[in-house]
């Protein structure tokens, strides 16, 4: 079983020189302050000594453990509560993510987050989660010490929806687990009226209230959200929600830092 959390480890994701552990507590303080304002799961994965530094209480990620029992646990509970074929992609998704990233300069590696989906297992019940990750600490050669993952429920069916996004860049890369490469597509561009649209629509407000405040008919305002629906690939307002969500923290958050910075959030 220790074989299998090795192959996790690589020379692509391998850490130059020992980390200041001086240091762990600030980014350990920087994830607890963001956890403590999301409804997410949030979790510090240290690739120098291949464990997590830190799991947040918020359950979702836990199938039932404390955060302290997954901590524990560490690369160890992929393999207890992902389905064996899905630690499989995992693995594939860790090598693919790191070759990516390892060809981007390192002083840009801080706004690339990769995303993706796979179920967790907890006794009889399966959930596909989102698990976003994002370079949180580097050694000054560029290579990853912390990473910061967060977890969320996945807008999608099945697992898989692997893709690669930078911030304050409209593109965004997708890995195909089939040819086994990345290939580049471009953000949904949405217009004034979806946008506006959008924006009332994460507020709460319902069809009726958005024509009124948008100073929209109400078949113009069921009309634009229904392209709304195509581009974010959703089909009801659920995965609207979280596709909405998903989006933002891609393409707005950056946890990325160097090693003997300041968090910066």
């Amino acid at each position: 079983m220790e074989n299998m959390i090795e192959n996790f480890f690589f020379a692509g994701n391998a850490v130059s020189g020992e980390p200041d552990y001086g240091l762990a507590e600030i980014f350990v303080r920087t994830a607890e302050a963001f956890a403590n304002a999301t409804y997410q799961s949030v979790y510090i994965i240290d690739y120098f000594r291949k464990n997590f530094l830190y799991v947040s209480p918020n359950p979702l990620f836990l199938c039932g453990m404390s955060s302290e029992e997954v901590k524990e646990l560490g690369y160890q509970f992929y393999l207890d509560h992902v389905p064996a074929d899905e630690v499989k992609m995992l693995l594939e998704i860790n090598q693919a993510g790191f070759s990516f990233i390892n060809k981007v300069p390192p002083s840009e590696r801080k706004k690339y987050t990769i995303s993706y989906d796979f179920h967790i297992i907890n006794g009889h019940d399966r959930l596909l989660i989102n698990h976003k990750l994002t370079g949180f600490a580097y050694q000054p050669d560029g290579s990853v010490w912390l990473g910061l993952a967060v977890v969320s429920l996945s807008t999608h069916s099945n697992a898989g929806q692997i893709t690669m996004h930078c911030r304050g860049k409209r593109e965004y890369w997708e890995y195909d687990l089939q040819s086994h490469k990345w290939n580049i597509h471009d953000t949904p561009v949405l217009n004034e009226t979806e946008k506006e649209i959008l924006t009332l629509s994460i507020q709460g407000l319902t069809i009726n209230a958005i024509a009124e405040r948008a100073h929209l008919a109400v078949d113009s305002v069921k009309s634009a959200r229904r392209r709304l629906f195509e581009k974010l690939g959703v089909n009801n307002m659920k995965k609207f929600y979280l596709a909405v969500i998903a989006i933002v923290f891609a393409l707005t958050v950056n946890f990325g830092i160097a090693s003997g910075g300041a968090p910066k959030l």
